[in-house]
């Protein structure tokens, strides 16, 4: 049996692994452009320049969608409609670019009820995780 060692990666060994499965995808894929991953990141700001919220994504161009990674508003400025305002907005844009579907992650006590109001569907839970918690995985048909 062949010996061999794991170890952490280094930032070139990283980006060399992300390649190696970009290449084999583009094999199976057509893909759009050689960037296969984009940011959409929106922040919202008061009238004195103070950030009240924002909302961090990433556009897939391989697979048509976006995910959300973050949303967040400022507790004193929730239930006044500025999450929903940075939801349209990256919808909007993803449809501008072609995406078809929007997924995102959320726990038990964070928003779950809000992106369902948001119209999008739970297609996947875990429980337990973490422990005593529930996690969910929600998407929306663009």
């Amino acid at each position: 049996m062949d010996m061999y060692i794991i170890k952490e990666s280094t930032k070139e060994e990283s980006d060399l692994i992300w390649q190696g499965i970009i290449e084999y995808n583009s094999s199976k894929l057509s893909l759009k452009g050689d960037v296969p991953f984009v940011p959409v990141n929106r922040v919202m700001k008061d009238s004195a320049g103070n950030i009240i919220g924002g909302i961090n994504c990433e556009l897939n161009y391989v697979w048509n969608t976006m995910y959300i990674d973050m949303l967040w508003v400022k507790e004193e400025y929730r239930k006044n409609g500025h999450a929903s305002r940075l939801l349209k907005e990256i919808e909007l844009i993803g449809k501008e670019e072609g995406c078809t579907l929007v997924h995102l992650e959320t726990m038990d006590f964070q928003a779950k009820d809000f992106y369902m109001k948001n119209e999008y569907q739970i297609f996947g839970e875990l429980d337990n995780v973490p422990e005593g918690h529930k996690r969910y995985y929600l998407k929306k048909i663009l």
